[in-house]
């Protein structure tokens, strides 16, 4: 999905069960990857590397201006109200909580090199290669260059927030699905699979029992991505929201 979820909506929830899922990519070898440079921009054609990863605290800047754009393609800049500072507080605490059980992150960088094998952490980074049908320009290289290590050729695509839920219906916590956001460059190349498909498993592997949110009957594309990965839609609910005045009645 490349698209933030907002009112006017159905609640989904994915069954795990078959969503335990393998994230690989065969590599042709008739396909190059050619990067150039112009204009301070950068064109990829070929292959494009992928890294998917827990972000860290050196991401805050990327990660709030990702928060931006996911505003502004809405046309709603005026509800956002983070802060570098305030998304460190809610996504960096000093005494985190177990991982997966905080408000989580990850952040899918791309490259025109490969990048390499990572080392044991917490959450192992998942690469992937997408062979291209058309060029990619990275038009801000500068904004969106990768701080992570010392590999100067990676930027940042995209990104999926997640957190803990509990229901009374179950006994084990799932995941609530908050959204999912690519840059233009990167739209249309198969990369937001991946980004769910990773959530899904980290879900199904760690024992949580689904991954619910919400999801824009108005947007036919991101709707059917949402069925075709496995979520059921349930049209018996709607989505409701307490919030701002009526909220603050209740002081």
């Amino acid at each position: 999905m490349i698209t933030r979820i907002f009112p006017t909506l159905f609640i989904f929830s994915l069954v795990l069960q078959a969503c335990l899922i393998t994230m690989a990519s065969s590599l042709s070898e008739t396909i190059t990857t050619d990067a150039s440079s112009e204009n301070n921009n950068v064109t990829i054609t070929g292959k494009i590397y992928t890294r998917l990863r827990l972000a860290t605290k050196s991401d805050l800047s990327h990660i709030y201006q990702l928060f931006y754009q996911i505003h502004a393609y809405h046309n709603n800049t005026h509800l956002y109200k983070a802060t570098e500072s305030s998304l460190a507080n809610l996504l960096f605490k000093e005494n985190p909580l177990p991982l997966f059980y905080g408000p989580s992150v990850l952040l899918l960088e791309v490259s025109p090199t490969p990048f390499n094998e990572p080392t044991n952490e917490g959450f192992k980074p998942v690469l992937t290669t997408f062979d291209l049908k058309f060029p990619v320009v990275e038009g801000q290289v500068e904004e969106f260059r990768s701080k992570y290590d010392d590999k100067s050729d990676v930027y940042i695509a995209g990104y999926a927030f997640f957190y803990v839920n509990y229901s009374c219906f179950s006994d084990k916590p799932g995941f609530y699905f908050e959204s999912l956001y690519f840059r233009e460059s990167y739209r249309k190349l198969g990369m937001g699979s991946l980004l769910f498909g990773t959530v899904a498993s980290i879900a199904a592997n760690n024992g949580f029992v689904s991954v619910e949110g919400i999801v824009a009957v108005w947007n036919k594309k991101s709707y059917d991505f949402y069925v075709n990965m496995g979520v059921e839609i349930f049209d018996e609910f709607r989505y409701g929201k307490l919030h701002g005045e009526n909220l603050q009645k209740y002081l």
